[in-house]
């Protein structure tokens, strides 16, 4: 891989920001470093979708980092990791609706002082308009060392950024995860590629050390530490979630900070050399934010530190939500809540996402219809893509429709084979379901430990792949057989309205940007379509995300009257019948 160098220009710029080190350095100091990551919108400490209050968000945030910093012991560094841009209305709105004014982010993460952040890819998912005018008016350097501009072969955004605290000299690296071309239409980040994390981290260790000579080097990396991910390894390349490989096979960092798997790590690894690399990272929404305490001593003799640094992951649900920050933003907090409370129209039975785990339900029959009736395709597909959401009968309103649909995609009409949608549902099927041997089977495909009991958290069962991947699909008839082995299990027997389905047909399909993308695997892996062939399947692309649109039909179809079609069914029936009742108490809880 070529790497890519610094222009002259970006040097000066660099060292014009970076303080000159100092002859006379502390012989000890305590550093806090406090990263938020995947807050995915949560500024206020409250949930606009359920129209209630909430006990973590940015908010709260803020009141920590306060309390922190105001302690005399030690020096904080605050980092943000990606990914808040999308998944609430706060940031919807400042997104698509109001782009006249500073966005609303900008403007909270600047008030709150951070010192330097990561981008992430549902950040890259707002668009060159949204994540440009951001980089302009953040006060702190917005990071990303292998997001290569295309004409210019120099990073887009700022690769690093130097802290200097008390004289000691703090290097941030951030890189994000490479995969974004999976998921996201070429518009999104057009004039970019990105670049191996491992081989980028690499270079950039080498020049920062060599330039910068930093006396604490940290990873801000919005990518996952389980490199096995989405069937991967660590051979593959630009691997989604790199960051434990990075911290394993790239000496030079002290300590690396993670996001976007959600996960909540607090590791200690040893690298290639033999050093200690701590890594951290936070879950989501900012209910928790992780902490590293690196406390630096002076060697005289070499001039060097030697560091000792520890982790925790800190959850925000017992702070309060910061006064000033609060009073600040009401204005803000109050046009959110008046726009979510716009009605929409009407429904006239409750919808729940939990029956979509168990078969054909009517929450994804209702995606469906909306996606054929907007497209004119033949097939769609579509996965149940919140966990556990309810629409009650009665009136919809804005907030609803965050429920409803989570993403912020596009809606494709692509060309598939009939072999190549019957192997789309095969690995659907893999992913979601195990071999049913009797009904005392479960159904659903749920981690478990090295025992094979079943992994839980908080008494619910956890699922061993991610839900948003289980995609049925609408516009044909069809069975999903539990007694047969992956790859075998699937019987399409004809389209909806009783034509013989061919396999060797083409037939237009629905289906959204990030599947259609690559996202998943379901058409590469499962499929068998070469990534880069992809866009020659789509046909059309809808210019606005599917959210919109959605909004739309049910304004026109007002009352929506939500049925099952019962178009698919799990088999053995009995088997499933039986696995669905405790495989749902498993999941969901009583």
């Amino acid at each position: 891989m070529q790497i890519r160098h610094f222009t002259i220009l970006l040097i000066l710029a660099i060292f014009a920001l970076s303080a000159c080190k100092t002859s006379e350095r502390p012989e000890t100091i305590t550093i806090k470093l406090i990263e938020t990551s995947d807050v995915h919108g949560a500024i206020f400490p409250y949930d606009f979708g359920e129209n209630q209050a909430s006990n973590h968000s940015l908010a709260q945030v803020h009141s920590f980092v306060k309390n922190q910093k105001a302690m005399d012991n030690q020096v904080v560094i605050f980092l943000d990791n990606g990914d808040i841009l999308q998944g609430d209305p706060s940031v919807y709105y400042y997104n698509y609706i109001e782009t006249q004014k500073k966005h609303l982010v900008s403007e909270v993460m600047n008030f709150m002082a951070y010192d330097a952040a990561t981008l992430g890819n549902h950040d890259i998912e707002a668009g060159h308009k949204v994540y440009d005018k951001l980089r302009k008016d953040f006060n702190f350097p917005w990071l990303a060392a292998n997001a290569v501009e295309t004409n210019s072969d120099q990073p887009y955004f700022e690769p690093y950024t130097i802290i200097e605290k008390q004289g000691v000299r703090i290097a941030v690296l951030g890189l994000i995860t490479p995969a974004i071309p999976q998921w996201l239409p070429e518009i999104l980040w057009q004039g970019m590629i990105f670049e191996d994390m491992i081989e980028s981290a690499k270079y950039w260790v080498d020049y920062i050390k060599k330039n910068e000579k930093p006396d604490l080097m940290v990873g801000l990396f919005h990518s996952g530490y389980d490199h096995s991910y989405n069937k991967e390894n660590a051979d593959t390349p630009k691997n989604e979630n790199a960051a434990g490989l990075i911290a394993e096979q790239v000496p030079g960092f002290d300590l690396i900070f993670v996001g976007h798997d959600h996960h909540g790590w607090n590791k200690n690894i040893t690298n290639w050399a033999g050093n200690p690399v701590r890594l951290l990272g936070t879950t989501s929404r900012a209910a928790d934010v992780a902490v590293a305490t690196a406390t630096l001593s002076l060697n005289k003799n070499t001039n060097h530190y030697t560091k000792t640094i520890t982790g925790e992951i800190v959850k925000m649900d017992t702070v309060k939500p910061d006064p000033e920050f609060i009073q600040k933003f009401d204005p803000e907090f109050q046009i959110i809540k008046n726009y979510v409370a716009e009605p929409v129209g009407s429904i006239t039975a409750s919808v729940s996402t939990q029956d979509a785990f168990f078969g054909d339900a009517a929450f994804t029959d209702l995606i469906h219809q909306a996606q054929l009736d907007l497209t004119g395709a033949e097939i769609s597909f579509t996965a149940p893509l919140s966990f556990n959401k309810t629409i009650n009968e009665g009136e919809i309103f804005v907030r609803d429709l965050f429920k409803i649909y989570r993403y912020e995609n596009m809606i494709y009409t692509m060309k598939l084979g009939g072999q190549e949608i019957k192997d789309y549902l095969e690995y659907s099927a893999q992913l979601w379901f195990v071999t049913m041997n009797s009904a005392e089977d479960n159904m659903l495909n749920f981690k478990k430990d090295s025992s094979g009991q079943i992994e839980m958290n908080d008494g619910r069962a956890q699922l061993a792949q991610a839900y948003f991947n289980f995609d049925n699909a609408e516009g044909i008839r069809y069975t999903v057989d539990l007694t047969k082995p992956s790859g075998e299990r699937i019987n399409i027997a004809a389209l909806n309205d009783g034509q013989p389905f061919d396999l060797n047909k083409t037939y237009t399909v629905a289906l959204n940007s990030y599947r259609g993308n690559g996202g998943g695997g379901h058409l590469t892996a499962g499929a068998k379509i070469r990534s880069e062939l992809l866009a020659d399947r789509i046909i059309t692309s809808t210019e606005k995300d599917f959210r919109y649109y959605l909004m739309e039909w049910i304004r026109d179809n007002s009352p929506v009257t939500p049925a099952t079609n019962n178009n698919w069914q799990i088999l053995p029936e009995s088997f499933a019948a039986q696995a669905a009742l405790r495989d749902r108490e498993l999941l969901f809880g009583k």
